[in-house]
Formats: structure tokens, C-alpha cells, sequence
């Protein structure tokens, strides 16, 4: 079965001034389009097939404000809305389709070659803006990342949200300088070679100004996530809703030319059809990508620990390209931090992450104490760069009560250690905005809702969600602008001091990755990886058909001396993190070592050395 196209939605302006306006609309009666201008002009919208509606009207530009009216007294922004420059509830805007775009010439990298910085648009920069964020994009290009993802830009109620609580995915958020804006920042990016990746939301919408049920089934009451009503993804009027989002998909990688879409929490789709939403936005994508002969990434992120996200249908799987892997995050996590509340109660010992550093997930089928049940399936057969790992994302750092980043929870040794574990992974590794120089400020939770009521609940759920851990803490009032205020970077720190050194430390692991095959998504996989429990020691042998390295990691607290199997053959030194160049206790490795079978390890506290293999 082919996927669905979908149908353009929104009011979509011609250069001959004529506007094209449709809307899905089933439960609509009378439908008419409201211009609110001098005239307050209303034109009556013609019935297509299947519950959509449109109309076209002569004489519109750029800015022009509408509203949709339903009958029975209901007016509403357009659900495909463009811009809501007056806020959620307020109407909706013309946008000018046309920008002189500069990227003709730009090929995005593999997904294997992604190094990924995500960011929060409005606490990455002072201003908080897409125009803002481009001056810091050289910085990024220095250290050596290829893409940057932005978390959601979805128009969302005020000015201050981590994104997911948008209501309009058509609209980039008005604050952050809009649809221009967000064309600049990604043009910008692709004049850098930087990649561009954008977190949509397809599992929910948010509470405060989300109008889609007064014009049809979007939400369905037979399943529940955690933010209510799921979207409607297999009832009746479901191939509408699935248009909604497919055409939301390909707006984003056509008319924006973002290069890949990480999409959030698709365990909290709920579709039990046969043709799953998820499938069915692949292929689509796919075929678009054929069509104008670009790649497109879909990435996802998953609570499931299942392989057949990103399998292809010729085995049963959805065919995305990629997701992202808590168990590497949570495993590294629990090791460097002593965390073991909540979740973390299932990790811990060196061989769950000896075990993500060689398959992607610890959990593959065993029983898994916080969830009370067997989790996950096998990863078998899947190519590292279709995992996604970090040591600090906006869910790690911001869903703890106080937003502490791990700077804030390790010695400077320890981030050192954090960094080498992802960035010489053999997976797709993602920074988190800051982690480079080891920004102190927190990245908190922050909301701007204007119903106070929902103020109200939303600081209720915060309290609620840590009871789960041992954070006998007050989290601080999401709704207070001081709180957004706090989580803004200062990146000027990444200029003196141990945030300059920090940042060179991750420079130069991201330049061994790059030139060294064998430190990719490149290298032979699965890795090969030993952990030794009573020395806290993890050894990863990294083979590719041009080079080979032994990377030796230290997690304990406590200097290590021990023999330990080490391939045989001369191996010189790369990098010692406990080198005094990077303000370390000192390197107390040689520079070279000539094996036999095995090697005196010595190791200072957390830490972590490479040796590349003289041939």
C-alpha cells in the first residue's frame, strides 16, 4: 500500500497575490474565513472531499491576520497556522512563502558522519532567537560538529517553553523571530556544513490554545498518554489526521530544507493499524527524498528498547533511520554519578555499559526491575550510526528537580571521562548545549502558560514526577521568568579557564573520530569491549580496515595499577585525559607500549587513554 500525499493546508500565498486557504474541518458547520482587517471580510470556504474545506481570495500579502469560523459562535486560528504572532489564541498570519535561499549546493553528511549539538533556541543565546544562535555557530563548526538540533520551535503559549507543549507544528515559534528566522539559521547552517535537525512532536499537542477538536477527530479517547487524549493515528478520520502530520513532515524538509526530524516520544503513539503512522511517514519521506534526490533522516526517540523501529520492512520494521538509546545514557550515567533512584535502579555495574558500548542496548529482553517486566528486543544486525548516545540531553539535565547539569554532579576529571565514553563511542554522539566547556548554569523546566489553573497543575506534576526519586527538593516555579532566566548559557566561559580547556579537550576527541576510522560509526562492529569489574576498567579494542586503537576507560574514584589483555603489537599514545594539558593530575601512561598479550595499566581517577596501533 503507497503511503498518503497530503493535501497543502494553511493559507499558502501565490506570487500573483491570490491565497489559497484549506482547512480539514468535518465537524465545522457554516465554515467561513474571517480576514480581520478594516473590512472584517468573510468569504464561505467550498467543501472538498473528505471533510476539507478551501477557498481562494484575491489581494492578500504577507501579515495578513484570519481566523476560521466554525458556527455556533467558534472562532479559531487555522489549525495549519504559519504564524500566530499575537500568541496562541489570537489569529493566524500570512507568511511570505519565497526567501533567497543559498544552500543549492549543499549535501547533507551520513547519518554515520552526524555529530549533534542540540539546543534550546531561546536559552542557547542571551537574545533567545534563530538570528542569535548563527553567531555561534562558527564555535560549533571549531569543535567538530556536523548537525545541530533544535528542540521543538512549534508555536507554543508565551514566549518561555521547552517547545513540547505546542499547538500550532505548522508555525515556528513567533518569539524566536518565525518562519524568516528559522530559514536564516538553517541556511546559515548549511553555508557551515552543518546539518540541521528538528524535534517535531507527534505524539501530543499542548493544553493552552490547542483548538483541533472544534474541527475534527485529531485526539481519541480510547488510549491515554501521559499529556491526555492520544492523536487520533487508527479511528475513524485517521487517514485525515495522518495527512495533518505528513504534511507537516514535508513542509519542515522542503520549504525550511531541514535535513532530518528527530521525533519525540514515539512510544507515546498509540496505532494499532496495519500500516503503523511511523512506517507510513518513513516511506513517505523516502520517497520524497528520491524524488528530489536529497536524504532525508528521521530519528527517533523511544522509551521500547525495540529494534524494529529502525529494522526495514523487508524484516518487519518501520524503516526510520535512526533513535536514540537511553540505556548507553543511563548506564554512564549511573557509573560516574552514584545515581539509583527511579529509573537508574536498573543500571550500575560496568557490564551494563560495557553491554551498550557493544550492542546499543543493555536491555535486550531481560527483566528490568523499575519497569517490573522483561524490556527491549535484540539490536542484532542494526549498524551503529542508527543509535543516538549522549552522557547530558534536555531530558537527563531538565527532569531533575534542580536542572543540574553534570557538571554540577562530577569533578572535571569526570566530564573529561563522560566526554571520551560518547564521543569515541561507536554510535552517532550528541552534545547537549553547554556540555563543551562545562557550562554551570541548569537547564530547569520553564513555562509561560497564561491560564492560571494550568499554572497550577503544571507545578503540581513537577512535584508529583520527582516523588519517584530520592530529590527531597523543591523544584523551582516553572511559570517564574527567573527560572527561564537561570538556564540561559554564558558562553563566554568557553573563552578562560578549564571551560577553554574543556572545550580544546573536546575539540581534539572529535578530530580523532573524524580522522581516525576506527573511532566511528565506521570502525567493525559490534565492538570489541571488556569490562573488568574489580578494576573498574573498561577496555575497548576499535578495529577498521585502515587503522586500529585500544581506548582504555577508567570509571573508579581511585588510582589504578594492574596488568590487563592488551592486544598484541607497538601501540603509541593519542590522548591521556589525565594529561597536565588538559589540567589533569598527570599522565602516568607511556607514550609507547610494545605488547606480547597484555600491558601494566596505569590509570589515574577517572579517567581515560588512547593508543593507536604502530603498524
Amino acid at each position: 500500500m503507497p503511503p498518503l500525499e497530503p493535501l497543502q493546508l494553511g493559507a499558502l500565498l501565490q506570487p500573483s497575490g491570490d491565497c489559497l486557504f484549506r482547512v480539514w474541518a468535518p465537524l465545522a458547520q457554516n465554515l467561513r474565513l474571517r480576514l480581520v482587517d478594516d473590512r472584517e471580510r468573510l468569504t464561505p470556504l467550498q467543501p472538498e472531499a473528505n471533510g476539507y474545506f478551501s477557498t481562494i481570495v484575491s489581494g492578500i500579502r504577507p501579515g495578513q491576520r484570519y481566523r476560521y469560523e466554525l458556527g455556533k459562535g467558534k472562532s479559531r486560528p487555522d489549525p495549519a497556522s504559519r504564524s500566530q504572532p499575537d500568541g496562541v489564541h489570537e489569529p493566524s498570519a500570512v507568511v511570505e512563502p519565497s526567501f533567497s535561499w543559498t544552500d543549492a549546493a549543499w549535501e547533507p553528511p551520513e547519518l554515520a558522519d552526524y555529530v549533534i549539538y542540540e539546543l534550546h533556541v531561546g536559552t542557547f543565546t542571551r537574545a533567545g532567537t534563530f538570528e542569535a544562535a548563527v553567531s555561534e555557530l562558527d564555535r560549533l563548526k571549531a569543535i567538530g560538529i556536523t548537525a545541530v538540533e533544535l528542540m521543538p520551535v512549534a508555536q507554543f503559549p508565551g514566549s518561555r517553553n521547552w517547545g513540547y507543549d505546542g499547538v500550532y507544528p505548522f508555525a515556528a515559534q513567533h518569539s524566536y523571530g518565525g518562519a524568516l528566522g528559522l530559514k536564516r539559521l538553517v541556511d546559515a547552517c548549511h553555508a557551515k556544513d552543518l546539518a540541521v535537525i528538528l524535534d517535531v512532536v507527534y505524539n501530543h499537542l499542548g493544553p493552552e490554545g490547542n483548538y483541533l477538536r472544534d474541527f475534527g477527530p485529531y485526539f481519541t479517547d480510547q488510549y491515554k498518554t501521559p499529556w491526555g487524549d492520544a492523536i487520533n493515528f487508527d479511528g475513524p478520520g485517521s487517514d485525515q489526521v495522518r495527512q495533518y502530520f505528513f504534511a507537516n513532515a514535508l513542509m519542515w524538509l522542503t520549504e525550511f530544507h531541514i535535513d532530518a526530524l528527530r521525533l519525540d516520544a514515539v512510544h507515546a503513539i498509540k496505532d494499532f493499524s496495519a500500516y503503523p503512522f511511523l512506517a507510513e511517514l518513513a516511506d513517505l519521506v523516502r520517497a520524497h527524498g528520491e524524488q528530489l534526490g536529497r536524504r532525508f533522516e528521521l530519528i527517533a526517540e523511544s522509551d521500547l528498547n525495540d529494534s524494529r523501529l529502525v529494522r526495514s520492512k523487508a524484516v518487519g520494521g518501520y524503516g526510520l533511520n535512526g533513535m536514540w538509546c537511553d540505556d548507553f545514557h543511563h548506564a554512564l550515567h549511573t557509573l560516574i554519578t552514584g545515581d539509583r533512584d527511579g529509573y537508574y535502579e536498573d543500571f550500575g555495574d560496568l557490564d551494563h555499559l560495557a553491554c551498550a558500548y557493544r550492542d546499543g542496548y543493555t536491555y535486550q529482553g531481560q527483566v528490568a526491575g523499575h519497569r517490573g517486566r522483561r524490556h527491549g528486543n535484540s539490536p542484532a544486525g542494526l549498524a551503529p550510526w542508527q543509535f543516538v548516545v549522549c552522557s547530558q540531553n534536555h531530558d537527563q539535565v531538565g527532569n531533575r528537580a534542580l536542572g543540574e547539569r553534570l557538571t554540577a554532579l562530577i569533578d572535571f576529571e569526570g566530564l573529561k571521562l563522560a566526554a571520551g565514553l560518547v564521543l569515541l563511542s561507536p554510535y552517532v554522539p550528541l552534545l547537549f548545549m553547554g556540555e563543551d566547556y562545562g557550562e554551570p548554569a541548569p537547564f530547569l523546566y520553564f513555562v509561560s502558560h497564561g491560564d492560571p489553573a494550568l499554572v497550577d497543575a503544571v507545578r503540581r506534576g513537577r512535584r508529583d514526577e520527582f516523588a519517584k526519586f530520592a530529590w527531597q527538593l523543591e523544584p523551582p516555579d516553572p511559570q517564574a521568568e527567573t527560572t527561564f532566566a537561570r538556564s540561559k548559557l554564558n558562553t563566554a566561559l568557553a573563552k578562560e579557564g578549564r571551560g577553554a580547556t574543556l572545550q580544546q579537550f573536546y575539540t581534539k576527541l572529535l578530530d580523532l573520530r573524524r580522522r581516525l576510522a576506527s573511532l566511528g560509526c565506521r570502525a567493525e562492529f559490534p565492538a570489541s569491549v571488556t569490562a573488568i569489574e574489580e578494576h573498574s576498567l573498561l577496555l575497548s579494542h576499535r578495529r577498521s580496515t585502515s587503522d586500529e586503537v585500544v581506548i582504555a576507560y577508567h570509571i573508579a574514584a581511585e588510582k589504578l595499577e594492574a596488568s590487563a589483555v592488551w592486544p598484541r603489537g607497538r601501540w603509541r599514545k593519542l590522548l591521556d585525559s589525565a594529561d597536565s594539558v588538559w589540567c589533569g593530575p598527570g599522565a602516568a601512561m607511556p607514550e609507547d607500549i610494545a605488547s606480547v598479550g597484555h600491558a601494566i595499566v596505569k590509570l589515574s581517577p577517572r579517567s581515560l587513554v588512547v593508543y593507536q596501533q604502530v603498524r
